[in-house]
């Protein structure tokens, strides 16, 4: 979606997509948005409440079978597990996604991680082609005015050309491009906490044969699974950053991660897409 600024204050039902590396603070300037005047839209929130909600469970009780204590329960029916996903917290989704590696060291094979990737694939694109229904649900069911999509950071690796016409024809898209400084602070963060990614299968296979010959492994269940992670977190940012820089520049517009840190209120937010539309 293409719009001036006159056009974007006129515009009486403003739908935003935010797009940019997790960590950059999307989620954080839709917390911003006064709540009931905008419909938060988190993609992850979908992926794990909706299209990964069964694997998930699944996973967990995986887990719970193991313990004898809570095997005899689980098999008996005298209790159940159900996750508790929020918009804040992502966890369980994060735990189910997993990192390649080491078994012994809680990693996963190779065949179980291609798995769950295929899964989070699938599931992101629908998420995310969910979007305009939620918008009309937004304003029809709910009556919320506006809809800001809080969309994950792998977006730009689905490689289905649908989801970016999709959301470009109900939203306008605004990438928040994060500069080295703020690059160097996202990789500080993922060395405190490694977190498991979802990756793009051609540039996930070409980093793993990478990393194989130079820790000179010949196995996958090898790998200690927080190395791995680590190594290709770096690459990833940058394997990323110009498919972001391509999609705003066809659909939409780019705003610096910078500049998202300093908005404190909805005008303050409404200013800084004025004045990028401005100035695009």
């Amino acid at each position: 979606m293409r719009l001036d600024a006159i056009q974007f204050d006129e515009w009486p039902n403003k739908a935003i997509t935010l797009l940019g590396m997790s960590g950059v603070g999307k989620t954080t300037l839709a917390n911003k948005l006064p709540k009931n005047n905008w419909f938060h839209y988190s993609g992850d929130y979908r992926i794990g409440t909706k299209y990964l909600e069964e694997p998930i469970l699944d996973n967990i009780k995986k887990q719970a079978m193991q313990v004898d204590f809570l095997r005899d329960l689980l098999r008996t029916d005298s209790i159940y597990i159900r996750s508790n996903i929020t918009v804040n917290n992502l966890e369980p989704l994060s735990a189910f996604l997993g990192k390649l590696g080491d078994p012994a060291a809680g990693g996963l094979t190779l065949e179980e991680f291609s798995r769950r990737q295929r899964l989070h694939h699938d599931a992101e694109v629908g998420a995310m082609l969910d979007v305009a229904t939620f918008i009309d649900k937004a304003q029809s069911i709910y009556g919320y005015e506006h809809f800001i999509n809080d969309a994950g950071g792998s977006v730009c690796e689905l490689d289905d050309a649908s989801v970016i016409e999709q959301l470009s024809a109900h939203t306008l898209l605004i990438y928040i491009e994060a500069d080295s400084a703020i690059e160097q602070a996202l990789i500080q963060r993922q060395r405190l906490s490694p977190k498991p990614l979802y990756y793009r299968r051609e540039f996930f296979e070409a980093q793993l044969a990478d990393f194989l010959a130079e820790n000179k492994l010949t196995d996958v269940d090898e790998i200690p699974p927080d190395q791995f992670v680590l190594w290709m977190f770096p690459k990833l940012i940058a394997h990323r950053r110009p498919r972001y820089e391509a999609i705003a520049q066809e659909y939409g517009y780019t705003v610096s991660a910078h500049a998202v840190e300093q908005v404190q209120t909805e005008e303050d937010f409404l200013a800084l897409v004025r004045d990028t539309l401005t100035t695009a």
